[in-house]
């Protein structure tokens, strides 16, 4: 309960900064748009090569194609890409904010713009991972996916200050992995409960909001009211997303804190030191 306590107050830390900034949840909200033109172009070729790449494997022959391999790849690259480029944008808002600055969505996006290469090159890591990754699923099954989950939660670990490293500093995507594992080394306790703890506040909320929606829809659905229901049908939606562009941004504002508290020693204007000192113990 303790440990929940101080995350719940790093949750409310981070909500604090998103209320001084709603614009940083157009961050993930545009991320979202982006990566469904993304999904939206890759569609059709990616289903039908998958659709072969099975058969393949029905028919024993074990044969993956190499323009599969080639277009699954490109897809990993690019949705990556286009991801990490608006995280990077929101961590760099989030920071000028921590710095004690009044950040817009153009200071993000142009802070992105300047790091593009090197957000490229990181996306080119993170997309070769992704397919390592998905081969050892593939190819070993069960024991696959167990080690695919050990090796991704660790390269999660090991990259997860890498987007406010990017955004911060101007180095290429090797080094920030390698800082980002570094200053992750100096503040790592037994587990990150800040992310763990908003995570678990977030999944509490959403299946808080989705009951409530549940009992509107079929209340309104015993009042024979088409339009009632799609009313809170609609609503229900909204309410959702807008609930994970919120637990999106806060991740980001969060990373950005921790970067700030491991480099400087001081997460910023508006978070507890204290409270990042307890949730991220350094190792003895």
């Amino acid at each position: 309960m303790g440990k929940f306590g101080r995350s719940w107050a790093l949750m409310k830390a981070s909500a604090n900064i998103l209320r001084q900034d709603k614009e940083l949840m157009l961050f993930p909200l545009l991320a979202g748009l982006a990566s469904l033109i993304v999904i939206a172009t890759f569609a059709w070729p990616v289903y039908t090569l998958f659709a072969h790449h099975q058969a393949d494997f029905e028919g024993q022959r074990r044969h993956v194609s190499p323009l599969f391999m080639l277009v699954s790849f490109l897809f990993y690259f690019v949705q990556y890409g286009v991801v990490i480029f608006f995280n990077v944008a929101l961590a760099s808002a989030a920071l000028i904010r921590l710095n004690g600055g009044n950040p817009t969505l153009g200071d993000g996006m142009r802070t992105a713009m300047g790091k593009l290469p090197n957000i490229i090159g990181y996306a080119l890591i993170a997309a070769t991972v992704g397919m390592i990754l998905r081969a050892l699923q593939e190819r070993l099954g069960f024991v696959g996916r167990i080690v695919a989950g050990v090796l991704g939660f660790g390269w999660t670990v090991a990259t997860f200050l890498v987007v406010p490293v990017l955004a911060a500093q101007d180095v290429g995507p090797v080094d920030a992995v390698k800082r980002s594992t570094s200053l992750l080394r100096q503040t790592w306790g037994e587990n990150l409960i800040g992310n763990a703890g908003i995570g678990l506040a977030g999944g509490i909320l959403t299946f808080c909001l989705i009951f409530a929606s549940g009992v509107l829809f079929f209340a309104a659905a015993a009042t024979h009211s088409v339009a009632l229901m799609v009313i809170v049908g609609v609503v229900a939606v909204i309410a959702l997303i807008a609930l994970s562009l919120f637990q999106t941004a806060m991740h980001g504002v969060y990373s950005a804190a921790l970067y700030r508290f491991a480099e400087e020693g001081d997460p910023g204007q508006g978070f507890d030191r204290a409270l990042l000192e307890s949730a991220f113990r350094p190792k003895n």
